[in-house]
């Protein structure tokens, strides 16, 4: 059996914002399959499949008893703040997914000593599993099972000591802790700012987000080859990747405070440009600038696309 307290000392000694456990058990189906009728995924098919998996941590790791799930904040404080409006937050720094990995990795590796000694990576697998985006896991509904915050109107997880400016990440082990957290309450009440705010009309209810009208989608998520629908196109402002407006407006994040990863800090290239000119640039001065960055993603052809969107 595993201790909790250990797994909260290790947390902070890796720098990471948040850690919280909760015991396995299977979701329910009902909200994802709703969700997924109402065709609220877009293009994005790869949230049709493996179902069972992501409703069934055993499905990804047989005999998982417990998931530990992280929260690393990315918030980025500057006076002046140029790309806002432009680039999203957690777009500026290193992609977060490998940098994640590499804490989980290490969180793992530490709590897990007496475990896995002589153990390969593939044995390991056996005993526990890391994911960041990587594999059909419910992030959000884990995050809030184990107390990490709670699941907004705007569906992103908010902390009260950070507010929703965090990525998560989880641990799926087949060992039990000798104490679990428990979900906290919600916190939202009667606000109602995210939907407000939002210039699609993206999330359709409190907690229920459309993502095929999100602003986000249609600039990372939306296939390259196909242009942005003209009914979300007239209403993107300057957004060129991703989109911030439920989160800037939400007040929680008057809680924000400035994160700690250094990996997450603005790249140079985005220190340097007001607004970067994807149409004045190769794939090669690309890849060299933002290779190592979400940008990456829709690549040089995706955000010549969305500059577009301007013009």
């Amino acid at each position: 059996m595993l201790n909790y307290e250990t797994l909260q000392q290790l947390g902070r000694q890796a720098g990471i914002d948040k850690v919280g456990v909760s015991p396995v058990t299977n979701i329910a189906d009902g909200h994802l399959d709703e969700w997924l009728n109402r065709g609220y995924q877009g293009r994005m098919s790869y949230l049709e499949r493996n179902q069972e998996k992501r409703l069934a941590p055993a499905e990804l790791l047989l005999g998982a008893r417990s998931v530990i799930s992280i929260f690393v904040n990315y918030h980025i404080e500057q006076v002046d703040d140029q790309l806002a409006g432009i680039i999203s937050k957690y777009a500026r720094g290193k992609d977060y997914h490998p940098v994640l990995k590499d804490l989980l990795h290490d969180l793992a590796e530490k709590l897990f000593e007496d475990r896995i000694p002589g153990l390969s990576r593939k044995e390991r697998a056996l005993v526990y599993r890391v994911f960041v985006d990587s594999a059909p896991v419910m992030e959000k509904y884990w995050a809030a099972a184990a107390g990490i915050g709670w699941q907004g109107k705007h569906s992103n997880i908010i902390t009260r000591e950070y507010g929703s400016w965090g990525f998560l990440g989880e641990i799926i082990t087949t060992e039990d802790f000798d104490q679990y957290d428990l979900p906290i309450p919600d916190h939202c009440g009667t606000c109602t700012a995210c939907l407000e705010a939002c210039p699609t009309q993206a999330i359709t209810e409190p907690y229920v987000v459309n993502g095929s009208r999100c602003i986000s989608y249609a600039t990372i998520e939306l296939d390259t080859e196909l242009s942005i629908p003209e009914d979300i196109r007239s209403k993107m402002g300057d957004w060129l990747f991703g989109c911030d407006i439920c989160q800037d407006v939400c007040p929680w994040n008057r809680f924000a405070k400035p994160g700690s990863v250094e990996a997450f800090m603005p790249v140079a290239a985005l220190q340097s440009f007001k607004n970067p000119n994807f149409h004045q640039m190769d794939t090669a001065q690309f890849q060299e600038r933002y290779g190592e960055t979400p940008l990456a993603r829709p690549g040089l052809a995706g955000m010549q696309r969305n500059q577009q969107v301007k013009g």
